[in-house]
């Protein structure tokens, strides 16, 4: 075990010092990018207007036989592109993959200066995290790079379910952990082939008696991960995502579900189709009437000390607090999105 005064030391001579806070940014939604395609690549300079993250994807969803395509065509991407206030991320290979190191050593040395963030598929444990840490602190060192480059788990298996507080601890270089609903079911042997969203026949019934019609209320799948996700997150101050919702067709069913992780804390979720983009936004970014009744809780306790009364409803310590949630995140959506900022009357 790594002794708690060496956390925060650099893995290799010359690389930038590790990330003690993680940078403050609005990331409602990680949208993917087919990079080996040029007419998708053609859409960016349109597209980095509207998102908050543009990922390059070079995993699942990218042929095999396109995958040394795809690793230029992000290379091609990020350095022909101003993001502007978009973050730049790409989802690597899976460790296990003969494609992993050479994505990692190549992108670093052409464009490690304006990257941000490595989504790192099928993370099972801390082991997976001190790899990759310890190369690309060797590899900024030899690019001589000024920044460190974060690292985005994905939690997709049930052994790094098992392992997730540990994965959460293991590196300052983690920006934050996305939900992989697919593959975790697969991994779980669940019985489903939807990739995310919940399923009809995962319900309960209301109690009746024998013969009578009793109503269904259908359950959410995700539920328990995603707590266990935003707990181990939370705790060591990184930002837990929701993963895709592949059911293009049902934008209504995105909603809900995107809109349940974000009331159990997660900062955003992907998008894979220009529709989840607005969605996304409209569910990750707080309600207008909550940030002006947060406003108000936060004018009526200043210090956060007390209690008062507000609406014939108590706040005190515990709802300041609270509220001082939804009012930071909505100025810096504010400052990111003319829309939100009107609303908000920031």
């Amino acid at each position: 075990m790594k002794l708690s005064r060496n956390f925060y030391r650099p893995l290799a001579l010359g690389a930038p010092a590790p990330i003690r806070e993680t940078p403050v940014r609005v990331e409602r939604m990680i949208h993917f990018v087919p990079p080996h395609i040029e007419k998708m690549r053609a859409k960016l300079p349109e597209l980095v207007r509207s998102v908050d993250v543009v990922l390059g994807n070079l995993e699942d969803a990218i042929p095999a036989d396109d995958k040394l395509a795809a690793r230029q065509g992000f290379i091609h991407m990020a350095r022909n592109t101003d993001f502007g206030a978009a973050g730049l991320w790409t989802r690597i290979n899976a460790l296990n993959s003969p494609w992993a190191l050479d994505d990692i050593v190549e992108i670093v040395a052409a464009v490690g200066d304006r990257l941000d963030v490595i989504m790192l598929p099928k993370v099972e444990g801390p082991w997976d995290i001190h790899y990759i840490d310890q190369l690309l602190a060797q590899l900024e060192a030899r690019h001589r790079l000024s920044r460190p480059i974060q690292v985005h788990a994905i939690l997709e298996t049930a052994e790094g379910v098992m392992n997730v507080e540990a994965i959460a601890g293991a590196s300052p270089r983690l920006h934050g952990m996305s939900l992989g609903p697919a593959d975790l079911a697969a991994s779980r042997g669940m019985k489903t082939t939807r990739v995310g969203g919940g399923h009809p026949d995962y319900v309960v019934l209301a109690d009746g008696s024998a013969g009578t019609e009793r109503h269904r209320f259908q359950q959410d799948l995700w539920h328990y991960t995603i707590g266990r996700m935003v707990d181990a997150c939370l705790a060591h101050g990184l930002k837990p995502f929701y993963g895709p919702f592949g059911d293009f067709s049902d934008p209504q069913a995105c909603e809900s579900q995107f809109r349940n992780a974000f009331l159990q804390g997660c900062l955003g979720a992907w998008s894979l189709h220009p529709t989840q983009i607005e969605i996304a936004k409209r569910v990750f970014s707080p309600d207008p009437q909550e940030v002006a009744f947060a406003r108000r809780i936060l004018d009526a306790m200043p210090d956060g000390s007390g209690a008062v009364m507000i609406d014939g409803k108590m706040q005190d310590d515990a709802t300041w607090k609270q509220a001082k949630v939804i009012v930071d995140l909505a100025r810096l959506i504010a400052a990111r999105d003319e829309k939100f900022k009107l609303l908000y009357d920031l």
